[in-house]
């Protein structure tokens, strides 16, 4: 590239971060302008995919997966596409994987398997085309449904804070209770199939995306989560390997920190950010020796957090495609507001959680589905008791023992390293010999 086309294409990523800094100032002072922007946005693509909408015809032959609006390559998509190309009845099927950056993500390979970016032409081709739309987050508003296609949706986790219509506070910084509700019923009315792990998943799902009154009441697919079906049957080397791919020395113990975003912290031209509440220097002179921390933000969280000074201590997972793998090669999680730790629970390994905003968070954010009384960890709300609670957790955690069994009797009772063909036959029905 030359200098001059470096010199123009620095000034066009100026002027696109400026422009959304002016967008998403204007978004975060005025919900009318907001409506206006949004409509405007939303009618210029379906105008967009229209075109395709029309130009092609469904392909009972074609699948659609798509993992956090492209971000990834794992969750229940990722296990339900891994079990579907080991089994006959799909053979001659079409796989598409959608990814915003493609070129990031190892896609386990199949004879006819095609990868697009999301947002892309071929992306809203394959949307028309596709027989199965199969995601775990929200489809865009302007890719339209046709009668024929099919809306799996596999959500991405057992919820602790509350969701969409059961929210109550107007907490969030660019959506109100009312944005949350609309845009749910326009998402939600495509569903044909709606993915839950549990009985408690099936009562709350069913509620929080308002799914008697859209006439969505009976999509449930209560089988257990695909998402968790790599946790079951690896052996020790299996972990071993992971490990060392990861960079975890030997003879120290991994915590595996995921603190969730806040809905109220957003930055205009940055996206949502996550304000540093914990010490990692203290913890650093208190654990280095004996562990490292897996750290990784929610994907909402477009900052970046400079970690260059926590080298050897601290390895950034930002970006790691599988969390399975990370669950499996720690030791101990912690987080404060995040479901991942239902799925952890079924290594019954030990939790922390730090809780430092709790009031607030649950006051002015989001309420809770769950007593914390249910949590099978302790609940720290200052560093110092973080610090005990790490420090104490081979006396602690025996403590949590009653509480764990129980806890996974009710959220996890249906995973066992199967929940993938069980799903699967459900959705095809009329496919599976």
């Amino acid at each position: 590239m030359s200098e001059m086309e470096n010199s123009k294409s620095s000034i066009t990523k100026k002027a696109t971060k400026k422009a959304k800094k002016i967008a998403g100032d204007v978004a975060k002072k005025s919900k009318f302008l907001r409506k206006i922007m949004r409509k405007g946005m939303a009618m210029e693509r379906s105008s967009r995919y229209k075109k395709f909408y029309n130009k092609y015809e469904v392909d009972d032959h074609l699948i659609l997966f798509e993992a956090f609006g492209g971000r990834n390559y794992t969750c229940s998509p990722k296990a339900i596409y891994e079990k579907m190309i080991t089994m006959d009845e799909f053979q001659d099927y079409k796989m598409v994987w959608a990814f915003t950056n493609p070129a990031d993500h190892e896609v386990a390979p199949f004879q006819n398997l095609e990868i697009v970016k999301s947002g892309s032409d071929d992306y809203y081709k394959y949307c028309s085309m596709a027989k199965y739309w199969i995601v775990n987050s929200i489809m865009p508003e302007a890719v339209e449904k046709k009668e024929n296609q099919i809306y799996v949706q596999c959500w991405h986790g057992t919820p602790l804070k509350r969701l969409r219509y059961d929210i109550e506070v107007n907490g969030a910084v660019l959506n109100t209770v009312e944005e949350i509700r609309k845009r749910n019923d326009i998402d939600a009315s495509r569903f044909d199939f709606f993915i839950s792990p549990s009985k408690y998943c099936t009562e709350k799902f069913t509620s929080a995306f308002n799914l008697k009154a859209l006439g969505k009441g009976d999509i449930m697919i209560e089988k257990g989560y695909p998402r968790n079906d790599f946790l079951f049957g690896k052996s020790k080397e299996d972990i071993e390997a992971i490990k060392k791919k990861l960079g975890i020395p030997k003879g120290k113990k991994a915590i595996f920190y995921l603190p969730t975003f806040r809905d109220n912290q957003h930055t205009s031209g940055v996206g949502y950010t996550y304000n540093l509440a914990i010490d990692f220097d203290r913890l650093k002179k208190k654990f280095g020796k004996k562990y490292v921390i897996l750290f990784s933000p929610h994907y909402f969280i477009a900052n970046t957090i400079d970690l260059s000074k926590y080298k050897g201590f601290i390895i950034n997972v930002a970006h790691y495609d599988e969390i399975n793998e990370l669950y499996l090669a720690s030791d101990i999680i912690m987080t404060d507001y995040s479901s991942v730790f239902f799925d952890y629970a079924n290594l019954k390994r030990p939790m922390l959680f730090y809780m430092y905003d709790y009031d607030d968070y649950k006051g002015n954010l989001r309420d809770f589905y769950i007593s914390l009384d249910e949590l099978p960890g302790p609940i720290a709300k200052t560093q110092e008791e973080l610090e005990y609670n790490l420090e104490n957790i081979d006396t602690i955690f025996p403590k949590y023992q009653k509480k764990y069994e129980k806890f996974n009797k009710k959220f996890n009772y249906l995973d066992d390293g199967h929940a993938s063909e069980r799903v699967i036959a459900e959705i095809f029905k009329g496919v599976i010999k």
